[in-house]
């Protein structure tokens, strides 16, 4: 009888092609990396401080508020600037206006500006530019790369959101607790340089075809993305899910409530909890080659949804601190299982001159959503307690999913290879 054939790493692990074979690519994914990380700590920083100065986590929630109107607003139009003008120059400018808003709250921590305004009025300007940053960046990687190398490319900006999420929080914590605000905030601002140098070394990206006028402001127009979207139920249903999620079941606002009041903890111990979900999807995308063998890709969306919330309420019934960091892994894990799964299916349904447009919605959706999750659970957790908040929200998340998935079946019937928008 014929040994069997041992599994390699190339079926497991996630594919590092794209890296090998683009300098310009590798450049680009090296510089966000870093950047990402940095935000993660600034992102940690402000919602500690905020707390540090109300003593509430509705006051924590409005963080996310603040982030997510601009988010809208600018999410929308950044994938129709994206499809008008270089690429490249406004990656670059978006990524030194965020560096500028990092050096403007180091800054106010340095000199004592210690009010809760000027952090809002931050964290807003901050994601107008990465409304405006990532889709251009992303519209950015089919140029630097052959078509059947980008599939691996999301895998390599999963490592990069999640691990950034890790190791972001738990550097934020632990530097916000030996050396305060001011070092987490300058940290940032240095590591903003990575993401300039590999922004400035790029070549000039001018969408093709975009050479007259009146084509320009065709495919800059965002109603006909949304018209687009309108007529598309699979890929509404990839935005739905995600929102049930995210909305629903998000309970980071609730963490640094949750440190002290369920685990008796402080700074480090929020910076743990903020890590836990993002090292479970680091881990699942890096053991993310067998997601590829994965024909339902509808189905498997619901199912990781539903994992999302059941992991997020079970969570919210624990008070052992590693054990609640167990069940926020696996959250974290179900999370990257669906992410990978709708950005193929954005990828595989939507053209490519609507690409950039509906990579705005993607971001409306993505980086919106968890904001107004912030709000909501940190709303639920003043006027209730955080445990109703957490376990309340998982348990929405898993029912709002199935009634989803009963009203639109045709979504969990979608077949990769005969991919239906």
């Amino acid at each position: 009888m014929e040994p069997r054939r041992p599994v390699t790493k190339r079926r497991i692990l996630a594919d590092l092609t794209p890296l090998r074979t683009s300098v310009d690519y590798r450049r680009l994914w090296a510089g966000n990396t870093v950047s990402w990380i940095g935000q993660a700590m600034t992102s940690l920083a402000v919602s500690l401080q905020v707390y540090d100065i109300t003593h509430s986590s509705f006051s924590v929630g409005l963080v996310g508020l603040f982030s997510l109107v601009p988010l809208v607003v600018f999410g929308l139009y950044g994938g129709a600037i994206a499809d008008t003008v270089d690429r490249r120059k406004l990656g670059l400018y978006s990524s030194l206006g965020s560096c500028g808003l990092s050096v403007a709250l180091a800054a106010g921590a340095f000199a004592g500006f210690h009010h809760v305004w000027f952090l809002y009025s931050v964290v807003a300007l901050q994601a107008v530019c990465g409304a405006l940053n990532s889709p251009a960046r992303s519209s950015m990687i089919p140029r630097l790369l052959p078509p059947e190398q980008l599939p691996a490319a999301n895998a390599l900006s999963s490592i990069t959101t999640t691990g950034g999420m890790m190791l972001g929080p738990m550097l934020g914590g632990l530097i916000v607790g030996l050396w305060g605000y001011q070092a987490a905030y300058t940290i940032d601002a240095v590591a903003f340089s990575a993401s300039l140098y590999a922004m400035w070394r790029l070549p000039a990206m001018r969408p093709e075809g975009a050479g007259e006028a009146g084509e320009r402001r065709k495919r800059a127009s965002v109603l006909d993305g949304l018209r687009f979207l309108a007529t598309r139920p699979n890929l509404r249903m990839t935005f739905f899910t995600d929102m049930c999620a995210m909305v629903l079941a998000h309970p980071r606002a609730l963490f640094p409530a949750v440190a002290v009041v369920w685990f008796g903890g402080d700074a480090k111990t929020v910076g743990l909890l903020v890590a836990a979900p993002a090292v479970g999807a680091l881990l699942g995308a890096v053991f993310s080659g067998w997601l590829g063998r994965v024909r339902r890709h509808g189905l498997a969306i619901l199912l990781a949804v539903a994992g999302w919330g059941t992991a997020i309420a079970v969570f919210g019934l624990t008070r052992n601190l590693w054990l609640g960091l167990f069940f926020l892994a696996l959250a974290g894990c179900a999370d990257t299982i669906s992410m990978v799964f709708r950005s193929t299916m954005l990828q595989a349904a939507v053209p490519d001159e609507m690409r950039g447009r509906l990579q705005g919605v993607f971001i409306v959706v993505v980086a919106g959503g968890p904001r107004l999750g912030d709000f909501l659970a940190g709303s639920v957790g003043d006027l209730g307690s955080p445990g109703t908040a957490v376990v309340g929200g998982g348990i929405a998340c898993v029912v709002a999913v199935g009634l989803l998935a009963l009203r639109w079946r045709r979504f969990a019937r979608y077949d990769a290879r005969t991919p239906e928008a």
